[in-house]
């Protein structure tokens, strides 16, 4: 099967050049997409658990703490001990961070107003759908392969 012919390939092809995008807006402002992301995904008000960031954005957790540690470093980011429970450190943005974090905001929203504007909605719809089903038949079938996995173990 040619590559151009398979899904994953359009899904990877599509998601490189819109990185690609995200990165080339972000990179006039010091930022990356990958920290516009992690910008993005911090509650203005309460402030996100470190620990839920990474789920949130796929990243593996020693990526995570480099990127926590860069944006301290900034002053984009304080880490706080959670009022409630000691053991969790909340992450919360700063003055900059938030200025940031509108800036990541902005092109996100400028991106999908572009793709809105040139794709009819009925299509739009039927993308959402086929991602919604792509992504269940890939969390599905890790499902199968982790339940293997442990048969084996077994």
């Amino acid at each position: 099967m040619k590559k151009e012919k398979t899904v994953d390939f359009h899904i990877k092809w599509s998601w490189h050049a819109i990185s690609r995008m995200y990165n080339a807006y972000a990179a006039r402002y010091d930022m990356t997409m990958a920290i516009g992301y992690v910008l993005l995904n911090i509650d203005l008000d309460q402030g996100t658990p470190a620990t839920k960031i990474g789920p949130l954005l796929g990243m593996e957790p020693r990526s995570l703490v480099r990127m926590l540690k860069n944006l301290e470093e900034r002053g984009w980011i304080r880490r706080e001990i959670d009022e409630i429970d000691k053991r969790f450190v909340r992450i919360r943005l700063t003055d900059e961070g938030k200025k940031k974090r509108e800036i990541a905001r902005e092109g996100v929203i400028q991106f999908n107003h572009m793709i809105r504007e040139q794709i009819p909605l009925d299509r739009l719809v039927i993308f959402f759908d086929v991602m919604k089903d792509i992504n269940r038949l890939v969390e599905e079938e890790n499902a199968k392969l982790k339940a293997n996995e442990t048969e084996e173990l077994i």
